[in-house]
């Protein structure tokens, strides 16, 4: 059974760093996985805001957080770490680890793709 499971989530001041980690079990980092994170702040829409594919390390940020936010491998076994820095409170949401079978490294990617979901964890930031 694959199970994603989210973990860093909680209160950051404004230009505060904070980092998440989403711990994989079920499969291996050896296969070729794209793991994404998407964020829903309150009233919004589900957005992509990075992802990595455990080919080749491959990422793909969007807009609003490239240069801010780094997604990576290493460290524990099957583990992806998204370190975010400089958090601003449009930041704020919950944020879900999601994977996907594949190599395509797109963070314009929808949903529908991924095949699996964290339980999400949440990120508060005050100004």
């Amino acid at each position: 059974e694959v199970q994603l499971v989210e973990s860093g989530g909680g209160l950051v001041q404004a230009g505060g760093p904070l980092r998440f980690s989403c711990a994989a079990s079920g499969f291996t980092f050896d296969d070729s996985w794209v793991l994404g994170w998407f964020r829903q702040a309150p009233g919004m829409a589900r957005e992509g805001v990075s992802c990595i594919t455990t080919y080749d390390g491959s990422t793909s940020y969007s807009d609003s957080v490239e240069g801010r936010f780094t997604l990576s491998m290493g460290g524990a076994k099957n583990t992806v770490y998204l370190q975010k820095n400089n958090l601003k409170p449009e930041d704020a949401a919950v944020y879900y680890c999601a994977a996907a079978l594949g190599t395509q490294v797109v963070v314009e990617r929808e949903e529908h793709e991924f095949d699996y979901w964290g339980q999400g964890t949440r990120v508060t930031v005050s100004s």
